[in-house]
Protein backbone atom coordinates (compact mmCIF):
# COMPACT_ATOMS: atom_id res chain seq x y z
CA UNK A 1 0.00 0.00 0.00
CA UNK A 2 1.42 3.10 -1.19
CA UNK A 3 -1.24 5.72 -0.69
CA UNK A 4 -3.56 6.94 1.93
CA UNK A 5 -7.43 6.23 0.39
CA UNK A 6 -8.61 8.31 2.55
CA UNK A 7 -6.75 11.50 2.20
CA UNK A 8 -3.99 10.98 -0.34
CA UNK A 9 -0.87 10.99 1.65
CA UNK A 10 2.47 8.84 0.66
CA UNK A 11 3.53 8.49 4.62
CA UNK A 12 2.08 5.21 5.57
CA UNK A 13 3.74 3.23 8.16
CA UNK A 14 3.34 -0.40 8.75
CA UNK A 15 3.23 -0.33 12.13
CA UNK A 16 1.16 -1.06 15.10
CA UNK A 17 -1.78 1.28 15.87
CA UNK A 18 -1.97 2.42 19.64
CA UNK A 19 -4.30 -0.37 21.65
CA UNK A 20 -3.58 -2.98 18.93
CA UNK A 21 -1.69 -6.16 18.76
CA UNK A 22 -0.75 -6.36 14.70
CA UNK A 23 1.10 -4.12 12.37
CA UNK A 24 -1.51 -2.57 9.82
CA UNK A 25 -1.12 0.53 7.09
CA UNK A 26 -1.35 3.94 9.33
CA UNK A 27 -1.67 7.06 8.01
CA UNK A 28 -0.16 9.47 10.20
CA UNK A 29 -1.41 12.74 8.53
CA UNK A 30 -4.94 12.08 8.80
CA UNK A 31 -5.02 8.59 11.18
CA UNK A 32 -6.58 6.43 9.45
CA UNK A 33 -6.23 2.79 9.94
CA UNK A 34 -6.13 0.18 7.21
CA UNK A 35 -7.53 -3.13 8.08
CA UNK A 36 -6.58 -6.61 5.91
CA UNK A 37 -9.20 -9.14 6.64
CA UNK A 38 -9.46 -12.76 5.50
CA UNK A 39 -11.53 -13.44 2.10
CA UNK A 40 -14.52 -15.79 2.09
CA UNK A 41 -14.91 -18.71 -0.54
CA UNK A 42 -17.88 -19.72 -0.40
CA UNK A 43 -19.29 -22.67 -2.43
CA UNK A 44 -22.04 -25.72 -2.94
CA UNK A 45 -21.47 -30.00 -2.46
CA UNK A 46 -24.56 -30.45 -4.46
CA UNK A 47 -26.36 -33.81 -5.19
CA UNK A 48 -28.18 -35.30 -7.75
CA UNK A 49 -29.54 -38.74 -7.81
CA UNK A 50 -26.82 -40.10 -4.95
CA UNK A 51 -23.88 -38.34 -7.77
CA UNK A 52 -21.95 -34.46 -6.91
CA UNK A 53 -21.91 -32.07 -9.25
CA UNK A 54 -18.35 -30.96 -10.11
CA UNK A 55 -16.91 -29.02 -12.44
CA UNK A 56 -13.05 -28.96 -14.15
CA UNK A 57 -11.62 -25.95 -13.86
CA UNK A 58 -11.23 -24.14 -16.89
CA UNK A 59 -9.29 -21.15 -15.13
CA UNK A 60 -6.26 -20.67 -12.80
CA UNK A 61 -5.27 -21.22 -10.53
CA UNK A 62 -5.35 -25.02 -10.94
CA UNK A 63 -6.44 -25.26 -14.28
CA UNK A 64 -8.00 -28.62 -15.69
CA UNK A 65 -8.40 -30.20 -12.10
CA UNK A 66 -11.95 -30.56 -10.84
CA UNK A 67 -13.52 -29.19 -7.77
CA UNK A 68 -17.10 -28.28 -6.18
CA UNK A 69 -18.17 -24.29 -7.22
CA UNK A 70 -17.38 -22.45 -5.22
CA UNK A 71 -15.59 -18.79 -5.52
CA UNK A 72 -15.09 -15.50 -3.45
CA UNK A 73 -18.24 -14.50 -1.55
CA UNK A 74 -18.70 -10.70 -2.66
CA UNK A 75 -19.67 -7.90 -0.73
CA UNK A 76 -23.57 -6.92 -0.29
CA UNK A 77 -24.32 -10.80 -0.76
CA UNK A 78 -25.26 -13.28 2.11
CA UNK A 79 -23.24 -16.99 2.15
CA UNK A 80 -25.65 -19.03 0.47
CA UNK A 81 -26.28 -16.16 -1.76
CA UNK A 82 -22.29 -16.94 -2.57
CA UNK A 83 -22.61 -20.36 -2.53
CA UNK A 84 -25.90 -20.17 -4.90
CA UNK A 85 -24.28 -17.57 -7.86
CA UNK A 86 -21.20 -19.55 -7.84
CA UNK A 87 -22.09 -22.60 -8.46
CA UNK A 88 -25.10 -21.06 -11.45
CA UNK A 89 -20.98 -19.26 -12.61
CA UNK A 90 -19.48 -22.17 -12.85
CA UNK A 91 -21.70 -24.92 -14.12
CA UNK A 92 -25.32 -22.95 -15.13
CA UNK A 93 -27.18 -25.40 -12.23
CA UNK A 94 -29.57 -24.04 -10.06
CA UNK A 95 -29.52 -25.44 -6.63
CA UNK A 96 -31.47 -25.60 -2.98
CA UNK A 97 -29.66 -25.11 0.21
CA UNK A 98 -29.93 -27.97 2.54
CA UNK A 99 -27.44 -26.95 5.19
CA UNK A 100 -24.13 -25.34 6.33
CA UNK A 101 -21.57 -28.05 5.82
CA UNK A 102 -17.99 -27.21 6.04
CA UNK A 103 -15.74 -24.00 7.23
CA UNK A 104 -12.16 -24.72 6.84
CA UNK A 105 -9.89 -22.21 7.84
CA UNK A 106 -6.86 -21.30 6.26
CA UNK A 107 -4.39 -18.85 7.95
CA UNK A 108 -1.34 -19.01 5.90
CA UNK A 109 -3.51 -17.59 2.69
CA UNK A 110 -5.67 -15.44 5.41
CA UNK A 111 -9.18 -17.40 3.85
CA UNK A 112 -12.20 -19.59 5.18
CA UNK A 113 -13.72 -21.66 2.93
CA UNK A 114 -17.43 -22.37 3.64
CA UNK A 115 -19.23 -25.18 1.79
CA UNK A 116 -23.06 -25.65 2.12
CA UNK A 117 -24.70 -28.91 1.13
CA UNK A 118 -27.38 -28.86 -1.39
CA UNK A 119 -29.76 -30.45 -3.55
CA UNK A 120 -29.77 -30.17 -7.22
CA UNK A 121 -33.51 -30.64 -7.68
CA UNK A 122 -32.86 -31.16 -11.60
CA UNK A 123 -29.61 -32.72 -13.74
CA UNK A 124 -29.41 -29.45 -15.76
CA UNK A 125 -25.89 -28.03 -15.95
CA UNK A 126 -23.25 -26.78 -17.91
CA UNK A 127 -19.82 -25.65 -19.33
CA UNK A 128 -18.96 -22.12 -18.60
CA UNK A 129 -16.12 -19.61 -19.31
CA UNK A 130 -14.81 -20.87 -16.01
CA UNK A 131 -15.10 -24.47 -16.52
CA UNK A 132 -14.38 -27.50 -19.17
CA UNK A 133 -16.31 -29.60 -17.72
CA UNK A 134 -19.39 -30.23 -15.66
CA UNK A 135 -20.35 -33.84 -14.49
CA UNK A 136 -22.21 -35.19 -12.25
CA UNK A 137 -19.84 -38.04 -9.92
CA UNK A 138 -20.53 -40.79 -7.89
CA UNK A 139 -18.06 -41.12 -5.00
CA UNK A 140 -16.23 -43.93 -6.78
CA UNK A 141 -16.01 -41.62 -9.72
CA UNK A 142 -14.66 -39.06 -8.23
CA UNK A 143 -10.72 -38.11 -9.54
CA UNK A 144 -9.04 -37.67 -6.29
CA UNK A 145 -5.40 -37.12 -7.40
CA UNK A 146 -7.12 -34.29 -9.54
CA UNK A 147 -9.04 -32.50 -7.40
CA UNK A 148 -8.12 -28.54 -7.25
CA UNK A 149 -7.83 -27.53 -3.37
CA UNK A 150 -7.59 -29.06 -0.13
CA UNK A 151 -10.65 -27.94 1.28
CA UNK A 152 -12.68 -29.27 -2.15
CA UNK A 153 -11.24 -32.81 -0.63
CA UNK A 154 -11.60 -32.41 2.86
CA UNK A 155 -15.20 -32.04 2.14
CA UNK A 156 -15.73 -34.55 0.12
CA UNK A 157 -14.33 -36.64 2.66
CA UNK A 158 -16.59 -35.67 5.41
CA UNK A 159 -19.13 -36.04 2.69
CA UNK A 160 -18.17 -39.86 2.32
CA UNK A 161 -17.77 -40.63 5.56
CA UNK A 162 -20.85 -38.52 6.50
CA UNK A 163 -23.08 -40.83 3.18
CA UNK A 164 -21.48 -43.90 5.05
CA UNK A 165 -23.58 -42.89 8.32
CA UNK A 166 -26.92 -41.31 6.80
CA UNK A 167 -25.99 -38.22 8.83
CA UNK A 168 -24.63 -35.16 7.33
CA UNK A 169 -23.49 -32.35 9.89
CA UNK A 170 -21.77 -29.08 10.43
CA UNK A 171 -17.90 -29.77 10.31
CA UNK A 172 -15.19 -27.24 11.36
CA UNK A 173 -11.42 -27.96 10.34
CA UNK A 174 -8.58 -26.35 9.65
CA UNK A 175 -5.39 -26.43 7.53
CA UNK A 176 -2.41 -25.23 8.23
CA UNK A 177 0.45 -25.09 6.89
CA UNK A 178 4.08 -23.94 8.02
Amino acid sequence: MKYCSNCGSDQLKFIIPEDDNRKRFCCPDCGEIFYSNPNVVVGALSVHDNKILMAKRNIFPRKDKWTLPAGFLENGETLQEGAIRETQEETLADIKIIQPYTMISLPHINQVHMFYLANLPNAIFGTTIESSEVKLLALEEIPWEEVAFPTVKLTLKFYQDDLSKNTFTFREDQILLS
